[in-house]
């Protein structure tokens, strides 16, 4: 095609910036997409880190469900989620509220056969 303008699409990637920011306070910044094995990367992170972690998202772009679950979990153990972009901070609080009810439908069910067998 002539004159035609060449488009090369770059596909954007997962990057993870330790920064260290005091003695016992670690910041992972993050940014592109947190998709298919770049969550496995991200919780092997967090799993290294044996300080208070706080998750930077700014400069996310895209996460799937794997991620948003891996999120969730990680604020429930004490990770800050700074700079969250709006639909993420919902579907993790989606997802936290799916596991906060899932536990207590099985903490019931542990009450009422520990009630049937009294």
């Amino acid at each position: 095609m002539k004159g035609a303008a060449e488009v090369t699409l770059e596909l954007m990637t997962c990057r993870i910036e330790r920064v260290v920011t005091g003695e016992n306070l670690v910041v992972l910044c993050i940014s592109g997409r947190i998709t298919g094995e770049h969550v496995d990367t991200l919780r092997t992170a967090l799993e290294q880190e044996g300080k208070t972690v706080v998750i930077d998202l700014k400069d996310v772009l895209l996460v799937n469900q794997e991620a948003v679950r891996l999120l969730a979990l990680s604020e429930a153990n004490g990770a800050e989620l700074q700079n969250c972009p709006a639909y993420i901070r919902e579907w993790v609080a989606r997802e936290r509220a799916r596991v906060d009810g899932a536990r207590g439908r099985t903490k019931g069910q542990k009450q009422r056969k520990s009630d049937d067998s009294a």
